[in-house]
């Protein structure tokens, strides 16, 4: 019950309270079905651009942690690494979406996502009043990564050209006994997508990607992958609300699936074939998103389970 400023309880309108009983009452066997279950959110998009969504993010992060649940958040940093870069004057060129990272890029990249991006992450649920710890996968030996190979065929004459992207890495393997100590010391950890190879040389890993290999390490109860649409749409542009694997598979197939939201989807796949129970992809641009996924009947975005 709220108070007033002389100090007396404040009583809600009738409706109003009986509308957040009914809300509570909803959510109580989802809060006894995620308690103590490790859930991993990749953060990036507008939810993070957007100051008053950022804000939300942190608070809802908090609140997870606060109910019992194991909150674990990989986030991105595609636009502050591009501020950065136009600064520094340094150009940035692209391959099937991936950035070409050099030597010189790799530290501005490292730089960015380890540092700034990472720190104010972790400041945005620390305001909330949990306690969030910022990492990269260089730290405690948490995501050993190898170079990525991509291969492209030239349409005219039908050859395979194998691509250069530079310190682009892909997870080899991921160890997670940095995450255990800090979930076990009621920590949130906070992860920046950053690996290192077997050499020491350090790789710029794309953000769902790592996100997908942390939760498949964990055997996550839950991926939320938040993005820049409400989810997996069908032919006439509405959300799908769930897949399995095989429905997915022919989505791409038939060209239902297209563009960006395939190699979403592909990560949402092989974490639920690594032990994750389901990976939703939502749009990060709804207040709460997180929530409301976890904590209303129905969801609120596209669940694909195996």
């Amino acid at each position: 019950m709220t108070e007033t400023p002389s100090g007396a309880p404040a009583r809600l309108p009738t409706e109003t309270a009986e509308q957040q009983a009914r809300i509570l009452a909803q959510a109580l066997p989802f809060l006894r079905r995620y308690a103590g279950a490790t859930i991993v959110v990749k953060y990036g998009g507008h939810a993070m651009g957007e100051e008053h969504l950022a804000e939300t993010f942190g608070s809802d992060i908090a609140l997870l942690k606060q109910v019992g649940v194991n909150p674990v958040v990989v986030h991105g940093g595609g636009p502050q690494i591009n501020a950065m870069l136009k600064r520094l004057d340094i150009q940035s060129t692209f391959v099937d979406g991936l950035r070409v990272t050099d030597d010189k890029m790799v530290e501005v990249v490292e730089m960015v996502l380890a540092g700034t991006v990472n720190k104010h992450v972790a400041g945005l649920i620390n305001r909330a009043g949990a306690l969030a710890v910022g990492i990269c996968g260089k730290d405690g030996g948490l995501i050993r990564a190898r170079k990525l190979r991509r291969t492209k065929r030239d349409p005219d004459s039908n050859i395979e050209r194998v691509l250069d992207l530079g310190f682009v890495g892909e997870p080899e393997a991921v160890d997670v006994r940095v995450i255990h100590a800090l979930t076990g010391a009621g920590l949130i950890p906070v992860i920046a997508p950053v690996g290192v190879g077997a050499d020491g040389q350090t790789y710029n890993i794309n953000a769902d990607t790592v996100a997908g290999a942390v939760a498949g390490a964990l055997g996550a109860s839950r991926m939320l992958m938040l993005t820049d649409v409400p989810g997996v749409l069908d032919n006439n542009k509405k959300l799908i609300p769930e897949m399995t694997i095989a429905e997915v598979q022919a989505g791409i197939a038939s060209g239902m699936i297209s563009g960006g939201m395939i190699p979403k989807v592909e990560t949402c796949v092989e974490a639920v074939r690594a032990g994750v129970k389901g990976a939703v992809i939502l749009d990060g641009r709804q207040p709460h998103v997180c929530l409301l996924e976890l904590f209303i009947e129905g969801g609120h975005g596209t669940l694909i389970r195996a």
